[in-house]
């Protein structure tokens, strides 16, 4: 990069599972409260920023630019320019990475940029059926004309459309999320016990990470009602294979091993990094605590698209002339357990690295020890906007703790893409 972008600071909000009702925040609550914490311990003011990006894979109809809504809500004032980006599960990583290239112009010097969704309030919608119904009814004129539409109903019509599984479903393969993961899983002989053992390891580790305080990047919420929450709340203390082989595989019922339990959680939250120039460092007096040193886009195989990772992270490795155990920190999103694992796998693969990567042969075999060492989506929640600006944020944290160092962040994306950021503490 031609010009240094600092990450200045950053705050999420608790991630909140989703309980088959909507949740008590709107997406845009949730954006404002941990920007307002955010904005409240700096040295400059919310009209300083040159713009707030955001990134949203399903915002409500009443916050389509859901970006400028919250920059708004936040009192940044009218002349900062607020907007919002989807790119699936890496919304909140294509707002860092907008905000970079705007920097790297010289367009912006400080940006707010992250990503949210409020996913236990994704709508429940009509079938075309009942909406050809209501269209036919709305141009009824005469009584009679009514009265033979009332008699074309069917009691079917009502079935609702959930709109988080037509979301979840990649329209151009037809397979939803889950389905990706179990044919990662076929591709590399990833079985049922290798997945459930990995989600009990993230379950342990987010336990033992909020035992020992080490997510001091989340800000509290407060309820309308007065209730306070302070915590991820999906993470499962009494996770255990026993428990996981209880349940049924979701995507595929018959053959299938991928569950609810070894699968991120559909669930609410908000993430955001305030970047800056060393201009904007220097003029406020900044002290930043990370800097973004490099990220890449991919693309493959939609119906592969878990292994987003290796194809997005692969390329800053090869230009900084690093192996996988360089890095003294990763965070992978963790969509599906079977799709981590099958990163893994696919490094170790000499094959898979010749033939789909373009390398002499495999890439290596990734220490687990550095890899979401405090868990991840599995137990965390999957708050698709938000978690590729979650990962980041967290990842310069666990670098801090260890004294700083050399991390990479990277996620998944429907679709069949991949996003990765290196950065340095």
């Amino acid at each position: 990069m031609s010009k240094t972008i600092f990450v200045v600071d950053g705050a999420r909000t608790p991630f909140l599972k989703a309980r088959n009702a909507p949740g008590p925040f709107s997406a845009s609550d949730l954006a404002v409260a941990a920007g307002r914490a955010l904005l409240a311990r700096q040295r400059f003011a919310p009209g300083d920023l040159d713009e707030v990006i955001l990134g949203c894979a399903a915002p409500s109809p009443d916050e389509t630019n859901i970006g400028r809504v919250v920059s708004l809500r936040m009192n940044c004032g009218q002349k900062v320019p607020g907007w919002t980006v989807m790119r699936n599960c890496a919304s909140g990583m294509q707002a860092i990475d907008s905000a970079i290239m705007n920097i790297q112009s010289g367009r912006s010097t400080l940006v707010m940029a992250g990503g949210v969704d409020a996913l236990s309030r994704a709508p429940l919608l009509y079938s075309e059926a009942m909406t050809r119904w209501f269209a036919a009814f709305a141009s009824a004129r005469t009584l009679g004309q009514r009265a033979a539409q009332l008699m074309q109903f069917k009691l079917r019509y009502l079935a609702p459309v959930i709109g988080i599984m037509k979301g979840l479903t990649d329209p151009v393969i037809g397979q939803i999320m889950g389905q990706t993961a179990e044919n990662i899983a076929f591709r590399f002989g990833i079985d049922r016990c290798q997945m459930d053992a990995y989600a009990v390891r993230s379950h342990q580790r987010v336990a033992a990470a909020q035992d020992g305080g080490r997510f001091e990047e989340i800000v509290p919420l407060v309820g309308a009602d007065g209730e306070v929450y302070q915590a991820d709340d999906g993470v499962r203390r009494d996770s255990s294979m026993d428990n996981l082989a209880k349940l049924r595989p979701f995507f595929d019922r018959k053959y299938g091993n991928v569950t609810a339990g070894n699968s991120s959680q559909i669930t609410d939250g908000a993430a955001w990094l305030l970047l800056a120039s060393q201009e904007a460092v220097d003029r406020y007096g900044l002290e930043p605590i990370a800097r973004i040193v490099d990220s890449q886009w991919a693309a493959l195989d939609p119906a592969q698209m878990g292994l987003g990772p290796v194809h997005s992270a692969t390329p800053i490795l090869q230009r900084h002339g690093l192996g996988l155990n360089d890095v003294d920190a990763w965070e992978i999103n963790e969509a599906f357990a079977a799709q981590v694992l099958a990163c893994i796998a696919a490094w170790k693969d000499d094959a898979y690295c010749r033939e789909q990567l373009g390398l002499e042969g495999a890439l290596g075999t990734l220490d687990e020890n550095t890899l979401n060492v405090d868990g991840g989506a599995v137990a965390l929640g999957h708050p698709v906007g938000a978690s590729g600006a979650r990962i980041v944020l967290h990842l310069i944290h666990v670098l801090q703790r260890h004294g700083g160092g050399r991390g990479i962040a990277s996620i998944c994306i429907g679709g069949g893409q991949g996003g990765a950021m290196m950065v340095e503490v």
